[in-house]
Order: structure tokens, then C-alpha cells, then sequence
């Protein structure tokens, strides 16, 4: 099988370059090209030196077993991941070193050290143990931002449990096939979470699901709320009660490399969830590696990632790489603009916050504020910033560089997937000079490629199918219980590649340019239009703080593109801003690739992540079922657009 339509039209340059500060270079942990070039010539050698960093119970007998499509990293060895991450820190001084250091929405403050965090996490093991959980079973975990959640998946790992993390925004329905499909006999949650002043009703959310159910046998129940929530004698525990009487001591499971240490479910527009089945010892190996390196971790680091715990990003950069790595993390509950805009900006100057990692969608929102609630605050203890989750437009990378780092501080733009477990394009900060919207290069002993659907490399500036052509150790090993899926979604579009579904170019310089999700390439006339850019030559706009590219039918040219844009805080709408902004988009990148309707909103549909979700703007102009919407950080989202699609049946406003 391969995907039609070779090659995407390429409309958005930008020639910017951003050099490694001086002062950054002579502190940072890779300074020059030479772990690329090792790793190229030897690229099983790379991975093998940097899984020696690790403690391993027994070594491994073979680096790499590599049967297309499927990998096992460390063949024979035997590691805990538990262990990894707390149990050899306590033989340092980082015993005493802070973890995790967390904060409510309300205000509430915790850090829990290496040794105390060490310690809740043998008790919760032990609580498990308690309720049959053994190595191998499945353990569902639906909690909010609280220390308790990453304690959670630290007891799974530490027993040999698989644990399926579920994000807090998810629907009843979506446990229920999640459990089912895991078969969990244990689900871990809270009474409530919290966010924008408003209880999340964790607990009445999984009553729901397991209505009618006989799967899950236990719930333990994380008071976070403080709320009385009804508790079903034989089935819902209190974690405070379970973990006061559970032992002190939990030895760690030894574990095959190749055994799995977490399933995440990702969701589609349609079909079942897709189990992502990641492995212990390549997964780890992956996420460490690329924590100390990308990140530069260094012992005084207090790194932000701002991530929620249900997605990837969460599992691999809040809790796994960071820890492995000795490092201590922020951990936050809550919404990024609540009380007030400058709620994130208060936290990094009140916790010295020294390296940042979030979302483009985020920074997009904060540019809408303008510059005025970062500038309240000293960000100066900020040395380093990354991006995560979607291309970043250029104007946004250069807000996020001048307005937070002050122009001093590297900007780390990494590309990874759930399915990846690890990040594989992004700049080294101490050596990689960088260029706004450009995720620059493949991390060492990593091989990537942009191609058209026979395989074949595209031209330079031309874009392509990206690919990954070799094994990574944080791969995915399989999609749970269906590898025949995992075959035909991941291997079988560009036979002998990973087949990412994503767009890219790479430039003169071999650097990589994410053009968004195939799925998001609009064909306008014969010419394949990838959304990202028509959305970064809005938001480079001095008006426009965020943009929604969709497609939708045209009798003539096939599809036509369909702008919702954002307006910056104090910005007035008129009735030409729409003329305007279209002339701009002609002028930035070409007539070809200019809206045919741009509207103005108020707010467009963005998961409680920051994410937008442009399928479901795309099913609304398209007339089709906008599926499942129970991640949405505001529904009324999804109203404001279809009022303005409702009014431009009749008389079309004015901007």
C-alpha cells in the first residue's frame, strides 16, 4: 500500500539563524558535532555506551534484534525502571535532593526528595501487590496533576505492572474501552481534580464507565478534592488507608529489557483507541538519553515540563528521562492562565525554574496577551526553552525567544510522536544553530528522511512523507494485542520505513521542517498546501495571535482553504481585516495559498493541553460528524464556530 499525491508544495521560507550563545557553548554538555559523527559510524555502539550510564541487574547479550518491523533493544539484559530512576540516586547525594517539586492551582505546595519520593513509591508498590496486581498485569491510572500520579506509574514499574495511563479530560466512554481493551482489573484515580476554580469529577467520570463492567475488581481512591464521593464496598479503596498499613519496602522486579513497561492509548477520529505498547529497557535508554542531552540537565536544573501526565510527553519528559537523569521537576496542577495571564510566569520566577518545555499553541495563547504579563516577572533564571507538540511558526519562536528567554536563551524545537517514545529531530543547545520553525536535526543515531510515496528522496526545499529508515531504542514495540495493526498503520505505507504521517522538507542545510499532519494537507488546484504555513504567514501578522487552517469543498478547485484567527488582546476588529490579512498571506507566501474565508473569533477548539483541534473545525466546514469532543477545554469553542458558519449562509459578517 502507499499513500497518493508524491510531494507537498513548499510556500514558507525563512532564513533566520540563530547562533549558540557563547556563554551557553562553554558550559553545555555537547559542544561540536563529534556524538553525531560517532554515532554514525557506529550507531548500536552509541545506544550501548549510553545504556551503560544506566544499572543494569544483568547486561545484555545482543544491542539490537531487528526483524522489519519489529525491534528488541538489549536483548537479555535485565534492569528496573523504578530502581533506575530513584533507587541508585539514594546512593548519592542526590538522596536528599528534591524530585519533585509541585503546586496546586489553589496555591498548595509540596517537594518530595529522591528518598521520600523513593519511599511513597515502595508503599504504593506494596498496596498493589496487596490487591494480586503481578508482573505483567494491566493497572489503569486516571489521576489528576499530582505527585500521586507519577508515584503510580513508579509502583507499576517497580512490581513488573504495565500501567495505561488515561488523561483527566477523557470520557467515561473512553475509560471503559481503554480498560476493556488493557484488560485492567485495577484502576487508580482521585475524588476530583482541579482547574480554572472547578472541580473535575475523576470519580463519578470512572462510576460511570465501570457501570455494568465486571473487569476492574479494584479502585483505589487518591483524596485530592477532599469531597465526598460514593465509595462501592468491595471494590473502592482510600490510597491513604491501603498505603498506611502497606510495608515500608518493595524489592524491584528484575525485567527483561524487551518486557513492556506502559501501554498508551492514543485517539482517533474513528475506530477503537490504538494501545501504544512501549519496552523498559530501549524506552528508558531513549528518554535518559535524550534528557541529559537536549535538555542539558545539569544537578541545579529545576526543569518544567509542561506537559499533562496522560500524553506522552508527560511519561517521557516529566517523569521517566528527567528522573533517570537525577534531575528535579516542576509539576503543576491547573490552568496556564488562571487566576490571572501570568500565572506560569509567576511560578518560574517564585521556583527559579530554570528550563522550560511546552506547547506552541500555548505560546501562541500568551502572544495574544501580549507582552506586558511576562514582563511583570524576572524570568532570568530561565537558561534554556523547548517546544513540543506541533510545528511552532516562526513569529511564535521569536516571541518566545525575545519575550521569555530575553534573547539569552536557546530554543530546543523538538518532533517526536507517541509512537516514537522519545524525541528524533531537535536541536543540541550547546551546539546546533537554530532556525525559528525548524526542528532542525536528527538526534544522534537517529536516521530520518523526506520522501514521496515510492520511497524515493525528495528534492531539496521539496516536501515530502518524513520517515524514519532505521530502529530507535524508545520505538514502539507494538500496538497491544494487534500487531497486525501496527504492521499496516506504521510499516506498510513506505515499505521498510516508519511511516510518520507527517510533512516535511529539509533545506540546504539538511534541516528539517515539519509541515503538519498528512491529514492536514490541503489539495487547493492542483497544488498540495500544507496548513501550517498558510498559519504561520497569519500569525506573523502584528494583529493575529493564533490561526486554524482547515479545508473544505470547492466545485472548481477541489478544496479551499478556511481561516479562524485569533485576534492579540486589545486588537479591534474592522470590517477590512479580513481583505488585510488575505493580502498579507498573498504578499508572505503566494496568491495559491490565500483563504478564501478568514473569520474572526473569539476562541477556537483547543484540547485543556492547548492543542487546536483542527478536525474538528474541518468536520464542521465540511458538514460532518465532529466525533469525540470530551477533551475540549471549552465547548462553547465549537458553538462560536458554527455560528459564524451559520452566518455566512446568509449574510457573512463583517471582521
Amino acid at each position: 500500500m502507499v499513500v497518493s499525491s508524491a510531494t507537498i508544495d513548499n510556500l514558507l521560507r525563512e532564513r533566520e539563524q540563530y547562533p549558540v550563545p557563547d556563554v551557553f557553548r562553554e558550559h553545555a554538555l555537547v559542544r561540536d558535532d563529534r556524538l553525531w559523527e560517532g554515532a554514525e559510524r557506529d550507531p548500536e555502539g552509541f545506544w550501548a555506551a549510553e545504556a551503560e550510564k544506566l544499572h543494569w541487574i544483568k547486561h545484555w547479550d545482543k544491542v539490537l534484534e531487528w526483524n522489519l518491523p519489529f525491534a528488541k533493544w538489549f536483548v537479555g539484559g535485565r534492569l528496573n525502571v523504578s530502581e533506575n530512576c530513584l533507587d541508585r540516586h539514594l546512593r548519592s547525594p542526590r538522596r536528599n535532593k528534591v524530585a519533585i517539586q509541585w503546586e496546586g492551582e489553589p496555591g498548595e505546595r509540596r517537594s518530595l526528595t529522591y528518598h521520600q519520593l523513593w519511599r511513597e513509591v515502595n508503599r504504593f508498590a506494596n498496596v498493589l501487590k496487596g490487591l494480586g496486581v503481578r508482573r505483567g498485569d494491566r493497572v489503569t491510572i486516571y489521576m489528576p496533576m499530582v505527585p500521586e500520579l507519577p508515584i503510580a506509574m513508579l509502583a507499576c514499574s517497580r512490581i513488573g505492572a504495565i500501567h495505561s495511563v488515561i488523561f483527566g479530560g477523557f470520557s467515561a466512554q473512553s475509560i471503559k474501552d481503554r480498560v476493556e481493551d488493557a484488560d485492567s482489573h485495577v484502576l487508580v484515580t482521585a475524588d476530583a481534580g482541579i482547574r480554572r476554580g472547578n472541580l473535575i469529577p475523576l470519580k463519578q467520570t470512572v462510576d460511570e464507565a465501570l457501570s455494568g463492567s465486571e473487569i476492574v475488581q479494584h479502585v483505589i481512591v487518591y483524596r485530592r478534592a477532599g469531597i465526598d464521593v460514593p465509595m462501592y464496598p468491595g471494590r473502592d479503596r482510600w490510597w491513604h488507608e491501603l498505603a498506611a498499613v502497606a510495608d515500608r519496602t518493595c524489592d524491584p522486579e528484575p525485567m527483561l529489557a524487551t518486557d513492556p513497561l506502559f501501554i498508551l492509548y492514543t485517539s482517533g477520529t474513528t475506530g477503537r483507541p490504538k494501545g501504544i505498547q512501549h519496552s523498559t529497557g530501549g524506552y528508558l535508554v531513549g528518554v535518559a538519553t535524550t534528557s541529559r542531552y537536549i535538555f542539558d540537565l545539569k544537578d541545579d536544573d529545576l526543569f518544567w515540563c509542561t506537559a499533562d501526565i496522560g500524553w506522552v510527553t508527560g511519561h517521557s519528559y516529566l517523569v521517566y528521562g528527567p528522573l533517570a537523569n537525577g534531575a528535579s521537576v516542576f509539576m503543576y496542577e491547573g490552568a496556564p492562565d488562571w487566576p490571572q495571564p501570568d500565572r506560569w510566569w509567576s511560578m518560574i520566577e517564585e521556583n527559579q525554574i530554570t528550563i522550560l518545555y511546552t506547547a506552541p499553541t500555548a505560546i501562541r495563547a500568551f502572544m495574544r496577551s501580549g507582552e506586558e504579563f511576562p514582563k511583570r516577572h524576572d524570568l532570568s533564571s530561565l537558561r534554556l526553552l523547548g517546544t513540543v507538540g506541533e510545528p511552532i511558526n516562526p513569529e511564535a519562536w521569536r516571541w518566545y525567544h525575545r519575550t521569555i528567554g530575553g534573547g539569552r536563551c536557546p530554543i530546543v524545537d523538538t518532533w517526536w510522536q507517541t509512537e516514537t517514545g522519545m524525541i528524533l529531530i531537535t536541536p543540541l543547545p550547546g551546539s546546533t544553530m537554530t532556525k525559528p520553525g525548524s526542528a532542525t536535526r536528527t538526534f544522534p543515531g537517529v536516521s530520518a528522511e523526506v520522501v514521496d510515496e515510492h520511497g524515493r528522496p525528495v528534492p531539496v526545499n521539496k516536501g515530502g512523507y518524513l520517515v524514519i529508515t532505521k530502529p530507535w531504542p524508545a520505538m514502539l514495540q507494538t500496538i497491544f494485542k494487534d500487531p497486525g495493526r501496527y504492521n499496516e498503520v506504521y510499516w506498510s505505507k513506505v515499505p521498510g520505513t516508519y511511516f510518520t504521517g507527517d510533512g516535511a522538507r529539509t533545506d540546504e542545510d539538511g534541516y528539517f521542517w515539519l509541515m503538519g499532519r498528512i491529514d492536514d494537507v490541503i489539495n487547493v488546484a492542483g497544488h498540495r498546501i500544507g496548513t501550517m504555513e498558510v498559519e504561520s504567514a497569519l500569525v506573523s501578522h502584528p494583529k493575529v495571535a493564533e490561526a486554524a487552517v482547515v479545508g473544505k469543498p470547492h466545485p472548481i478547485k477541489g478544496q479551499a482553504l478556511v481561516a479562524y484567527v485569533v485576534l492579540k488582546t486589545g486588537v479591534a476588529r474592522s470590517s477590512e481585516l479580513s481583505k488585510e490579512l488575505q493580502r498579507h498571506v498573498r504578499a508572505a507566501i503566494g496568491a495559491i495559498a490565500v483563504p478564501d474565508d478568514i473569520f474572526v473569533t473569539d476562541k477556537v477548539p483547543k484540547t485543556r493541553s492547548g492543542k487546536i483541534m483542527r478536525r474538528v473545525i474541518r468536520a464542521l466546514v465540511s458538514g460532518q460528524d465532529i466525533g469525540d469532543t470530551t477533551t475540549l477545554e471549552d465547548a462553547g469553542a465549537v458553538e462560536e464556530v458554527r455560528r459564524w458558519l451559520k452566518e455566512v449562509e446568509g449574510d457573512r459578517p463583517s471582521a
